[in-house]
């Protein structure tokens, strides 16, 4: 899930002092973090965005700064955060615990298990104009020697400030996942920050008296934009709560110390009313663990080293079957060009979309319409969908269908796997 991370920085060189890359000591990722989570600069790169930084001023919202193409993953940020339903199997069946403190570790080990998906570097995903992307996955899980299928979608509700609404459910599995991330981004000197706004929230859809499970989002940093290699970090408390039965957990994303600390560690505690449940404890890269306070007793909630791989394949209507403002075919030259390498090519391809953003927005503002969301709608302070799922699994797989797709099951559209 890393990447979500609004807007970015870059590594600064003086142009005075050219430098080979990977040949220094200074080169080098630092201590204690993998060769993945940083990023280092060519020097035309460096100077392109030492330019760029010229420019910016201490606490600057970057919101509507344009980067370069050289820092954006091949993706938008609605595709990544499908990321969270990579390990469906964490939490698909916790209707079945009888225990209310055992599933709420279940709705844990879902969130926590999306994090240690990430591009290479320090990127930043497609910030998505107001266009659709939908996702349908058919899941090739196995649970009682039956296929699961999962459909959701995403929307782009708004483009300033960015926000984005996503849904996804399994009837089948009795899961349903609404929420919104809404990103502010600010430059901080050597630093850019990135306050992850919103919510999710998972429903257990067979066991409806637990009523909502409600996850917020740690922040993230960029650190080293100016000087050092740029290192993309996971920082801050967020929470995790299920009202209906007292259940809370503070989880911090622990930020590496100067001279002390390891990277992506996380650290929590799980209560029960006022009763302490269990300490969480490890790196959401590699694995983290809970220790019963019961018991003393410690297990695994996540390997991302040993399970991390495992992830469930992602399926998508081929582009030449998607409407024309579904994110990803909106965006195929661009995605197209950066997997090339060619720069100068994705630079216009981002160009071009985002110069026909703004001639809608003007039309819109002269005509004093407004943006209307396909699948959602604001209400009492909150996105929430513009559908009653029905109770029944097969009625609520069809009706869902029929809804993101406007089609029958009779005639479903083309799948094709994503790529991972």
């Amino acid at each position: 899930m890393m990447g979500l991370f609004s807007q970015a920085g870059s590594h600064f060189r003086a142009a005075t002092t050219p430098k080979p890359r990977g040949s220094l000591e200074e080169d080098r990722a630092p201590s204690d973090t993998e060769a993945d989570d940083t990023s280092i600069l060519d020097e035309n790169e460096g100077s392109i965005i030492s330019s760029l930084i010229s420019q910016l001023r201490v606490g600057m919202d970057l919101s509507r700064v344009t980067f370069p193409t050289f820092v954006l993953e091949p993706r938008s940020m609605l595709e990544r955060i499908t990321d969270f339903m990579s390990h469906p199997d964490l939490i698909f069946g916790a209707e079945h615990c009888n225990d209310p403190e055992e599933r709420f570790v279940r709705v844990l080990q879902y969130y926590l298990a999306g994090w240690h998906i990430k591009p290479k570097g320090v990127k930043k995903p497609y910030v998505d104009i107001l266009v659709l992307w939908v996702l349908a996955t058919a899941l090739n899980v196995l649970f009682s020697d039956t296929t699961l299928y999962l459909e959701s979608s995403s929307d782009a509700v708004s483009h300033h400030p960015p926000i984005s609404a996503f849904f996804y459910i399994s009837p089948a599995n009795r899961v349903s996942i609404l929420g919104e991330l809404r990103p502010k981004s600010r430059f901080l000197g050597n630093s850019v920050s990135t306050t992850m706004e919103g919510e999710n929230r998972v429903t257990l859809l067979g066991v409806p008296d637990d009523g909502e499970y409600i996850i917020t989002m740690p922040n993230m940093y960029a650190r080293g934009i100016l000087f050092g290699k740029m290192v993309l970090e996971l920082g801050d408390t967020c929470t995790a709560k299920n009202d209906k039965n007292g259940m809370f957990a503070d989880l911090e994303f622990k930020t590496k110390g100067f001279f002390s600390g390891t990277y992506n560690a996380i650290a929590g505690r799980i209560r029960h009313s006022n009763t302490e449940v269990g300490e969480l404890s490890g790196r959401w890269s590699h694995t983290m663990e809970i220790k019963s306070a019961k018991t003393g007793q410690k297990r695994v909630l996540f390997d991302a080293v040993k399970d991390g791989p495992n992830m469930a394949p992602k399926w998508v209507p081929p582009e030449d079957e998607q409407e024309p403002n579904e994110s990803r075919r909106l965006w195929q030259d661009l995605t197209t060009a950066i997997g090339h390498k060619d720069m100068e090519a994705a630079t216009d391809a981002k160009s071009v979309v985002e110069d026909a953003q703004r001639e809608r927005r003007k039309r819109l503002d002269e005509s004093g319409g407004k943006h209307e969301p396909r699948f959602f709608e604001f209400k009492n302070g909150r996105w929430v969908i513009k559908l009653t799922v029905p109770s029944d699994p097969e009625e609520a797989k069809r009706v869902v269908k029929d809804w993101i797709f406007n089609t029958t099951p009779s005639s479903p559209p083309t799948m094709a796997r994503v790529a991972p």
